[in-house]
């Protein structure tokens, strides 16, 4: 089963597969199965032509993929653009909510700076 250009996972159950669309978490899943009349725990592979149509149809009337990854990051290009503290943050890969960095936020400053403890070697026992 293909959504959106991507391939759901088969042996999955259908609540966990349809999250491997971006743009879909569990609950908007949830929502997309209660709408189309699917059962949660029901597996890709089972499901019947109808049902895929109805869950298909549901899931292109939310803005996923392509559309949302494109608006997400003219958001943050608008936020440079007028210079505000959030582009600035957004510009200079630190975190933009107000977390601490001196330690921490290794997600976006990533993981190269490692602690060294006292510099010393370790000494050879007699």
């Amino acid at each position: 089963m293909r959504i959106a250009g991507i391939t759901i996972p088969e042996n999955k159950r259908l609540e966990i597969s349809l999250t491997a669309v971006y743009g879909i978490g569990r609950s908007l899943a949830r929502k997309i199965l209660d709408k189309s009349k699917v059962d949660y725990g029901k597996k890709p592979k089972d499901l019947t032509p109808e049902e895929e149509n109805e869950i298909r149809k549901n899931v292109e009337a939310h803005k996923i993929e392509g559309d949302l990854k494109r608006e997400v990051s003219s958001n943050i290009k608008r936020l440079k653009d007028i210079k505000s503290y959030r582009g600035s943050r957004h510009a200079k890969r630190l975190p933009s909510r107000g977390q601490r960095t001196k330690t921490n936020s290794r997600t976006l400053r990533g993981n190269v700076r490692k602690t060294m403890g006292t510099g010393r070697k370790k000494e050879d026992k007699k």
